[in-house]
């Protein structure tokens, strides 16, 4: 006994030494009454200090796992927990238990069903992702605002804090959206853990005669987040075909004209996976065209601030003026740091107040440690110094990828004004699934396009996110992609 202790680093010796008689004692290698060695001989058993034992011994005693007999040492303590099994071994099949929304869940994780083979392997160039590069991460400054804070209200951040939100940081982001073009007449403000849990609470209160569920509309393609929890929520959905400046009107007025629809999922700027910025004549057109028709809209607020070139474009909630008609998803998770999971959702009043219930009985509240680090350091002046240098930074990654592309891939055609990815789109027949496999065996992986359709389509097409790929992997990958994209073209021909 004590032969397989092995100290690791970092963790406290006095607390290893703990866990170590502690785990003897639940494995029943110790039992209740057993005299413990004492400090000095287990000191040399483990080869560690005195002081160590000693400490150890007696954060059991505090934990009522050991007890001291004076002049005698220490011993075991009763242990209310079975040493042996006090039970057979009972086994649940818990796939017979899942139900529907857990079903779906997994059939459409991608990132478990993923073929092994197409998995990144040390030294790949990857354009998988689209989140931001943790080299330009303002580390400095994130360390400033959480001191900054803590030394504030240090001791209330660490307790529990309000459905709502964090009121600091919901004034901050209403005077944001304000300076975005919105009227706050009649609307409120929630926090929530990132963007995917406000879309999944808003979907969980949507829908027609008290149940869950309905008819949706989207841009096909669309974000395939967003897809995921549409189709758990039980909605049925219907895709929109994109073109240059946005969604296509007319196909959009047919679907209105043809059925009714319990809401509509847009993102207007910087399209996930398109790229597409939706041309503010076009947006006009759209919100006119759901408002005739009484549909609510959600939109998302997807990389609004990357913005390379242009003029800005309102988002939907500031063209619907004083209407109430838009639910806005915003999120900071893309342009600063998406470890730090803080979302908010701006609606009508009245319907926050909902969400705000829905979002009590869910998750209590968003970690108001997140919420006051993201509060102080926007407050602190960081987030237009950031933004400059990480406009910078993508732009000069943007226009490269995209000037790699046109050099050396023969695509159909290529969308993306902003943002962190491009779309290419190949013939019809092209399949960028064995584009895929050809790229995997030689290290390059890239999103095929047709995860982000709601209706099968898409097979032909690929998103490229290039925001965490170095400048040399970008044409070496691409030129890759190129190579093997004119192989298989060559194979149809």
């Amino acid at each position: 006994m004590f032969h397989e202790f092995k100290l690791v680093a970092e963790t406290p010796v006095y607390v290893q030494v703990k866990n170590y008689i502690k785990r003897l004692m639940m494995q029943g290698a110790l039992q209740a009454g057993q005299k413990l060695p004492s400090t000095r001989e287990l000191s040399e058993l483990l080869g560690v200090s005195r002081g160590s034992i000693i400490a150890a011994y007696e954060a059991l005693q505090d934990e009522g796992l050991v007890y001291a007999v004076t002049g005698k040492g220490n011993f075991v303590a009763e242990v209310s927990a079975p040493s042996g099994q006090a039970v057979p071994a009972w086994q649940m099949d818990w796939r017979e238990r899942m139900n529907r929304q857990a079903r779906l869940s997994v059939e459409l994780d991608h990132m478990k069903r993923s073929k092994p083979g197409m998995r990144a392997a040390k030294g790949a160039i990857l354009f998988t992702s689209i989140a931001p590069d943790e080299q330009l991460f303002d580390l400095e400054n994130v360390k400033r605002a959480f001191l900054d804070r803590m030394a504030v209200e240090g001791r209330v951040l660490l307790n529990y804090g309000y459905a709502k939100g964090y009121k600091p940081l919901i004034d901050y982001l209403l005077n944001y959206m304000e300076r975005k073009g919105v009227d706050l007449q009649g609307k409120g403000l929630l926090i929530t853990s990132g963007f995917t849990e406000g879309l999944d609470i808003v979907l969980s209160v949507l829908g027609r005669d008290g149940n869950t569920g309905g008819r949706m509309l989207c841009e096909n393609p669309t974000h395939q987040t967003a897809i995921k929890n549409l189709r758990r929520h039980g909605f049925e959905i219907t895709g929109i075909p994109m073109e240059p400046d946005g969604m296509d009107l007319a196909a959009l007025e047919r679907e209105l004209k043809a059925q009714p629809f319990d809401g509509a999922f847009l993102v207007p700027s910087y399209h996930n996976p398109t790229g597409i910025v939706t041309s503010a004549e076009k947006r006009l057109a759209i919100l006119e065209l759901l408002s005739r028709y009484r549909v609510p809209v959600i939109e998302d607020g997807f990389n609004e601030e990357l913005r390379y070139s242009g003029s800005h474009v309102a988002p939907l909630i500031a063209m619907a003026g004083q209407g109430n008609g838009v639910v806005y998803l915003g999120s900071f998770s893309k342009v600063l740091f998406p470890g730090i999971r803080v979302g908010w959702i701006l609606a009508d009043r009245e319907l926050i107040e909902v969400l705000e219930s829905v979002k009590r009985a869910r998750s209590i509240h968003t970690s108001t440690l997140d919420q006051s680090l993201l509060y102080q350091y926007l407050l602190n002046g960081n987030l237009e110094k950031y933004l400059k240098r990480a406009r910078a930074e993508y732009r000069r990654k943007y226009e490269w990828t995209k000037d790699c592309c046109e050099r050396h891939v023969p695509f159909s055609r290529l969308s993306g004004s902003g943002g962190l990815h491009l779309f290419l789109e190949f013939p019809e027949e092209f399949d960028t699934w064995k584009l895929l496999e050809l790229c995997a065996d030689q290290g390059v992986l890239f999103t095929p396009g047709d995860m982000f359709y709601v209706d099968g389509g898409g097979r032909n097409t690929m998103r490229i996110g290039f925001s965490r790929v170095p400048e040399e992997d970008i044409e070496k990958g691409i030129r890759l992609i190129g190579e093997m994209a004119a192989k298989l073209l060559g194979d149809l021909n």
